[in-house]
């Protein structure tokens, strides 16, 4: 079961990570860049706009696999193994809370945050208080918010279908795969970083944005596990697949030669991972570089 998920996770989504630098419009692509720094869209020709991107985007995203070299492949294969040492202890961890009446009450209210039918929603108030507000920034980010958050709802979906993992409160708590249900991964987990992904790339000059937006969809997240509707490693996949999709829609669709924007400031957190093999010696490492410095 542990081999299925890691190669569920590392496999399906990848071109979220494959896709690191930004997308330009050239004529060889037909994706159509959903928003305009100086124009609203009327709903007939935007909806037509984001159906056709979404059907792009899954084609990039089941396919992805054929397309990623082993630097690609590296974050993935992280995640995997992360996940399939989860779902080897989730069965101990689901238990570890106390997992009283309340706790599972109040985190199944916190984690309808996360839901479609909530995200959907926000995503719309983003476009439309956008567009009342002549704020093509609260425009853009509603809307690739909102084809983040179909295209996770897609992803999710298909993954559950194939996984057919019961939740922790069915088949005694067993947590095997192929047995019929739908934890693996967790939906509102996957939606709710897609959203995050996307708002924190949109709104990276000031920290407070990213922080929030991440604040929140860890909430989400972890409501899931002690509303006891999810294991530690249906979160986790669904977490790291719905952030990657966020952040590959932003770079996909933003016509960044318009959209100017700075570098992340939480850029300087997140770190260079470079593979080493010395021959001479035989040994191997990895580096983790950080704006130029180095840990091994």
């Amino acid at each position: 079961m542990r081999r299925f998920a890691i190669l569920l996770l590392a496999c399906a989504p990848g071109i979220v990570w494959a896709q690191s630098e930004p997308a330009t419009v050239t004529d060889e692509d037909s994706r159509d860049r959903v928003l305009y720094s100086d124009e609203t869209e009327s709903l007939k020709p935007l909806a037509s706009k984001l159906a056709r991107n979404i059907l792009m985007d899954q084609k990039d995203i089941w396919t992805s696999p054929f397309h990623m070299n082993r630097h690609d492949a590296i974050p993935w294969i992280v995640f995997g193994a992360a996940t399939g040492a989860l779902i080897a202890t989730d069965r101990r961890t689901a238990t570890q809370l106390p997992n009283t009446v309340d706790q599972v009450s109040i985190s199944r209210d916190v984690s309808k945050i996360g839901a479609a039918y909530t995200i959907i929603p926000i995503t719309a108030g983003l476009y439309i208080g956008g567009a009342i507000s002549h704020n093509p920034k609260a425009r853009e980010t509603g809307i690739l918010g909102g084809e983040a958050a179909l295209d996770s709802l897609i992803v999710v979906t298909i993954l559950k279908s194939i996984s057919q993992r019961p939740r922790p409160l069915e088949d005694n708590g067993k947590g095997s795969f192929f047995t019929g249900g739908d934890s693996f991964p967790s939906g509102h987990s996957m939606a709710s970083w897609a959203l995050a992904s996307v708002v924190a790339h949109e709104y990276n000059k000031n920290i407070l944005y990213p922080i929030t937006a991440y604040g929140l969809a860890s909430l989400v997240s972890f409501s899931r596990l002690s509303g006891q509707q999810h294991f530690g490693s249906d979160i986790v996949a669904g977490s790291a697949i719905g952030w990657f999709i966020g952040r590959y829609v932003f770079q996909t669709h933003v016509d960044h030669s318009i959209h100017r924007r700075p570098p992340s400031k939480l850029s300087r957190l997140r770190p260079l991972v470079i593979p080493q093999f010395d021959p001479a010696t035989s040994t191997r490492g990895v580096v983790l570089s950080w704006s130029g410095g180095a840990e091994r």
